[in-house]
């Protein structure tokens, strides 16, 4: 029998979204082939992010966010200096023994750290997802080659990424996991609706570029913005 599988996972991030992408592949092959997969964007808030109801797995992972000692939590993946809010949740973390729960404030990105463990801890390959793996880790620990790289948006991951960090649609971060899981970063960008969504954000990302060349003056190395 299928078991129903719920993924949350740092919303409007790439890093968030490409872990869901590596944990599914990793848990096909690893764990259960036959896994049902449902994902859910989680933000950060005052208090307590995670809805009771949330957790409606017969398994449920955390990636990319913060921890919580709900006992319905199987399996955790964070990098986050932030990751536990309180003493009572590093401890219950320290304490836990399942050997699903991990966590490394020193890996760039949440999805290298995923692919690392599944491949030192369960012998998993990447395969295809390597490319996926290493834009992830690049953009979410900032290592452009320079800053007009990051600002042309030329790149397909990194328009892609554009469009998850402005993204309000609830369903559509969940199709862009699965795709990115069987398609490669050009194919995905090229989606119809990864288009359609680039286009749009484009327009307003080429005025402001355009505003700060008209009121921004360097001086000695620093750049001041005139508003």
């Amino acid at each position: 029998m299928a078991r129903k599988v719920t993924v949350l996972h740092h919303d409007n991030c790439f890093d968030g979204a490409a872990s869901a992408t590596v944990f599914t592949a990793f848990y096909l092959s690893a764990v259960d082939p036959h896994g049902r997969f449902k994902y859910r964007g989680v933000h950060h808030r005052t208090g307590n992010p995670f809805e009771p109801g949330w957790f409606d797995g017969d398994v449920n992972a955390v990636l990319d966010f913060r921890y919580t000692i709900d006992s319905r939590l199987t399996w955790w993946f964070d990098h986050h200096a932030s990751a536990f809010a309180s003493a009572e949740e590093r401890t219950h973390f320290d304490d836990d023994r399942s050997g699903r729960k991990f966590y490394d404030p020193d890996s760039r990105s949440c999805t290298k750290f995923i692919a690392r463990v599944a491949k030192e801890r369960f012998g998993w390959e990447p395969g295809a997802l390597q490319d996926l793996i290493d834009w992830a880790d690049l953009i979410d620990g900032a290592q452009f080659p320079n800053a007009q790289f990051a600002v042309e948006l030329r790149e397909p991951a990194l328009r892609i990424m554009s469009v998850i960090e402005a993204n309000r649609d609830r369903d559509f971060i969940p199709g862009l996991i699965e795709a990115l899981g069987s398609e490669s970063i050009d194919r995905v960008a090229q989606r119809p609706d990864v288009r359609r969504r680039f286009e749009a954000l484009r327009a307003k990302h080429e005025l402001a570029i355009e505003s700060v060349r008209a009121r921004a003056k360097e001086t000695d190395g620093v750049v001041i913005y005139d508003l």
